[in-house]
């Protein structure tokens, strides 16, 4: 079995992060599993979690009145789910459904938020990574829009 710290080497997320953070960051950690169908979470509840993708796919979901969800992004193995515990009021924005089996390392948002203020290298390696991640979440949201409400010729 892997450690968590030897977990969060091998991720994308946290492949080239100073080793000296890892051990930091596993202790907010822990492995946690979904089923296709459960939600990771909800659109408006707290943003308590942050997740590394390990296996699986989660798709990023708008609730659409009259409508079935919209898929923003899927999210899969390598990948980070959740962002807005970083940012108040830490609620969340999509709701995240799972589409296949999900295993994935959780990590308590509020232990995160604390070790990223007590260490600034930390805060500041975690804010380069997580802007890159919304970034990305923001362009997929705009090209669904596009998709959406485009203009036809």
């Amino acid at each position: 079995m892997q450690s968590l710290e030897s977990l969060l080497a091998d991720h994308p997320f946290f492949r080239d992060l100073p080793p000296q953070h890892l051990p930091t960051i596993a202790g907010c950690g822990r492995n946690v599993h979904f089923r296709p169908g459960e939600f990771v979470f909800r659109a408006g509840e707290d943003a308590a979690e942050l997740f590394l993708v390990r296996h699986g796919r989660v798709a990023l979901e708008i609730a659409a009145p009259g409508r079935p969800p919209i898929i923003i992004q899927t999210v899969g193995a390598g990948e980070i789910l959740g962002w807005s515990w970083l940012i108040p009021p830490y609620r969340r924005a999509f709701d995240a459904r799972v589409i296949e089996d999900t295993r994935a390392i959780a990590f308590d948002a509020v232990c995160i938020r604390r070790k990223c203020d007590a260490d600034h290298d930390l805060g500041y390696e975690m804010l380069k990574r997580l802007a890159q991640i919304m970034e990305e979440r923001l362009e997929a949201a705009r090209i669904q829009l596009l998709d959406l409400y485009g203009t036809q010729p």
